[in-house]
């Protein structure tokens, strides 16, 4: 946790089969806490419940959240460089050039509605 957690929104994804076990992660920045635009972040599967799509899922919904509920037309994240094609593939287009953090290669994206 950090600050930003303090004016999050966070989405998650249970496994009630296996009693209420958290699988996925997620949070949503308002404006003005990391960017200027909303923002995507901590994007978060355990690893029994990798490679089944989750993590684009919850990117849809939080996508469609920031739009459809909360009316926003940007949406910004930072994301680790070989994810490039996943975020492209959800409507996000690169829009800086590679930089370091926390010793990975990333990139920042912006998802925009015209």
């Amino acid at each position: 946790m950090d600050d930003k957690d303090k004016h999050a929104y966070h989405l998650f994804l249970e496994d009630e089969e296996n009693g209420s076990i958290v699988a996925a992660v997620l949070r949503i920045l308002p404006e003005n806490i990391s960017y200027e635009d909303m923002a995507i972040g901590r994007v978060i599967v355990k690893k029994p419940y990798r490679g089944q799509g989750l993590s684009k899922i919850m990117m849809n919904k939080a996508i469609d959240f920031i739009i459809d509920d909360l009316g926003k037309k940007r949406i910004r994240l930072s994301g680790q460089a070989y994810l490039t094609e996943f975020y492209e593939d959800l409507g996000f287009k690169k829009v800086s050039d590679v930089y370091l953090e926390d010793g990975i290669d990333h990139y920042e994206f912006l998802y925009e509605i015209e």
